[in-house]
C-alpha cells in the first residue's frame, strides 16, 4: 500500500506540473486572441539585448557546480580505484555545468558578432569622402 501511495503522489506531481503548463499556454492563447479581436498585435518579446543566454548560462552553471561539490564526497565514502573521487554520479553535476558553459559561450560568440555588425555600419565606405 505504501508503494501505491508513493506512486500516486509522483503521478499527481507530474499531472500538476503538466496542468500548470497547459493553463499558462491556454492563458497566453486567450490573451493573443483578445488582442487580435481588438486589432492589436502582441508585442514581441525583446531578447533583453541578447542577455537571456548569459543569464541562464550562469544559473545553470551555478547549479551544476553546486551539484558537483555536493556529490564529490560520495567518491570518498565509496572505496573505489577511481582517482579524485570521480564516478558516474558526478554526471549529475557535470552535465548542467557544461550545458551552462555552452550557453555562456553562445552569448559571447553572438555578442561579438553583433558588435562587428555595428562597427561595419558605422564605418564609412572605402572610396567615399567623409563629409
Amino acid at each position: 500500500m505504501d508503494e501505491f501511495i508513493g506512486c500516486l503522489g509522483a503521478v499527481t506531481i507530474v499531472l500538476l506540473f503538466l496542468g500548470f503548463i497547459y493553463a499558462m499556454r491556454y492563458l497566453n492563447y486567450k490573451e493573443t486572441m483578445q488582442l487580435a479581436e481588438k486589432g492589436l498585435v502582441k508585442p514581441s518579446r525583446a531578447n533583453g539585448g541578447g542577455k537571456t543566454a548569459l543569464i541562464w548560462g550562469i544559473i545553470i552553471t551555478g547549479i551544476g557546480l553546486a551539484l558537483l561539490i555536493g556529490l564529490w564526497p560520495i567518491g570518498t565514502m565509496i572505496d573505489t580505484s577511481i582517482p579524485f573521487g570521480f564516478g558516474p554520479w558526478m554526471l549529475a553535476g557535470l552535465i548542467p555545468t557544461f550545458f551552462g558553459l555552452a550557453l555562456v559561450l553562445v552569448h559571447v560568440l553572438t555578442r561579438e558578432e553583433k558588435e562587428d555588425e555595428k562597427e561595419e555600419k558605422t564605418l564609412p565606405e572605402k572610396g567615399k569622402k567623409a563629409e
